[in-house]
C-alpha cells in the first residue's frame, strides 16, 4: 500500500538519500523522496509510526500523512 508523508528539514539531495536510506531499512517497503515540498511516498506495508521513527532518527521533521 503506498502512502505519501510529509517530512521537513531536509535542504539537498544527501539529505534526500539520508532519507530514503533511512525508511527502506524498515523491512518490506521502498520510498521516493521529494526535496521540493518533502514529499515522501513509502510503498509497502508499513506503519506510519515506524517512518516517523526512521525519519527522526535520521535528524528530520516528520509531519504525517498527506493523503
Amino acid at each position: 500500500m503506498d502512502k505519501s508523508y510529509k517530512v521537513e528539514g531536509m535542504t539537498c539531495g544527501g539529505c534526500v538519500g539520508s532519507v530514503k536510506r533511512a525508511i527502506e531499512r524498515i523491512d518490506g517497503v521502498t520510498a521516493d523522496v521529494t526535496l521540493e515540498g518533502g514529499r515522501v511516498v513509502v510503498h509497502g506495508e508499513h506503519e506510519a509510526k515506524a517512518i516517523e521513527q526512521a525519519v527522526e532518527d535520521a535528524g528530520f521533521d516528520f509531519k504525517g500523512a498527506l493523503d
